[in-house]
C-alpha cells in the first residue's frame, strides 16, 4: 500500500506541476495565438525568484506568493516591449524572438545566480510526513497537489463561468468586434499573458524543493508542456488538465518499469492521443 500511495501521489504532483506550466502556455498559445517558446524560461526565472526571496527574507511561504507575482510582471514587460511587435506578422518572428529569449535567460541566470544546482530547504512544517490512506507520505508533495487543485478550480471557473472569461473568448473569436463593443483587447490579452507567466512562476518555485534549480531547467520542462498542450487541445484548460494527469502518470510508470525509456513514454502517449483525436483530447476540429 505504501508504494502504491507514494506513486499515485508522485503522479498527481507531476501532473499538477505540468498543468501549471502547460495551462499558461495553452492560454497564450491557444487563445492568443502567440508562440512563446520562452514560457519555460519564465518557469526557470520563477524558481530563481523564489530562491532569492526565500533566502533573503527567510520565509518560504512569501516566496511562493511573491515569485509568481514578479514573474507575471516580467512576462507583461516582455509581452508589451517585445512580443507585441510581432503580432500580425505570423509565427516565425515569434519563434525566433522567444527562442532567442531562452538563450538570453539561460545566460542571465548563470551570470546572476551561478551555474551550480541550487535548492531550497523546506520549513519545519512542510519537511515531515503525514498519514494518507494507510501510508506515510511527504507533507510538501500533498501541499503541491492541494495548491494545484485550488489553481485548477480557479482557472476553470474563471475562464469558463465569469464575464472576464467571456470577454477573453470574445476577443479571441473576433478581436475587432470585441473592441467595437468597448473591450480593451490589448489590455485583456496582456492580462492573459500575465496569468500564464504567473502560473509558470508558481510551478517554478514549487518545483525547487523537489527537482532543484539550474540554468536550462526551463528548456527541459518546455518539451513536456508542449506535449501536454498538443495532446489536450489548443486553448483548452480542461484538455490540458486531462493531458497533464496522463503525462504525469505515464512519466511515473515509465520511471518505475523502464527508467531508461521514461522520456519516450511521454511521446507514446502523445502519438496514441493524436491517432484517436488529431485535434487533441478537448480540442475543436477545424
Amino acid at each position: 500500500m505504501q508504494i502504491i500511495v507514494e506513486q499515485v501521489l508522485n503522479a498527481l504532483q507531476m501532473g499538477v506541476l505540468l498543468f501549471l506550466i502547460a495551462s499558461g502556455l495553452s492560454l497564450v498559445f491557444g487563445l492568443m495565438h502567440v508562440v512563446n517558446l520562452a514560457h519555460g524560461a519564465l518557469y526557470m526565472v520563477g524558481a530563481y525568484f523564489g530562491i532569492t526571496i526565500a533566502r533573503g527574507l527567510g520565509n518560504f511561504y512569501l516566496a511562493v506568493l511573491l515569485a509568481p507575482l514578479l514573474t507575471a510582471i516580467l512576462g507583461v514587460l516582455l509581452e508589451r516591449t517585445l512580443l507585441a511587435r510581432t503580432y500580425g506578422r505570423g509565427m516565425y518572428p515569434q519563434v525566433l524572438l522567444t527562442l532567442g529569449l531562452v538563450f538570453a535567460f539561460d545566460e542571465l541566470v548563470r551570470i546572476i545566480w551561478g551555474a551550480p544546482i541550487q535548492t531550497l530547504p523546506l520549513p519545519p512544517g512542510l519537511a515531515g510526513t503525514v498519514a494518507l490512506a494507510g501510508a506515510s507520505v511527504p507533507v510538501y508533495r500533498v501541499l503541491v497537489v492541494v495548491i494545484g487543485a485550488v489553481v485548477i478550480t480557479a482557472l476553470l471557473l474563471g475562464f469558463g463561468r465569469t464575464r472576464l472569461g467571456a470577454m477573453v473568448r470574445a476577443g479571441v473569436d473576433d478581436r475587432e468586434m470585441a473592441a467595437a463593443l468597448g473591450i480593451d483587447v490589448t489590455r485583456l490579452f496582456s492580462g492573459v499573458f500575465a496569468v500564464g507567466a504567473a502560473l509558470a512562476g508558481l510551478a517554478g518555485v514549487l518545483s525547487v524543493p523537489i527537482f532543484n534549480a539550474f540554468p536550462g531547467m526551463g528548456s527541459e520542462i518546455l518539451i513536456s508542456a508542449l506535449v501536454v498542450v498538443v495532446a489536450g487541445g489548443m486553448g483548452s484548460l480542461a484538455g490540458a488538465l486531462i493531458a497533464s494527469l496522463l503525462i504525469g502518470a505515464a512519466t511515473v510508470v515509465g520511471q518505475i518499469y523502464a527508467a531508461e525509456f521514461s522520456t519516450a513514454v511521454i511521446y507514446l502517449v502523445l502519438v496514441a492521443v493524436l491517432l484517436v483525436r488529431p485535434q487533441g483530447l478537448m480540442g475543436i476540429a477545424r
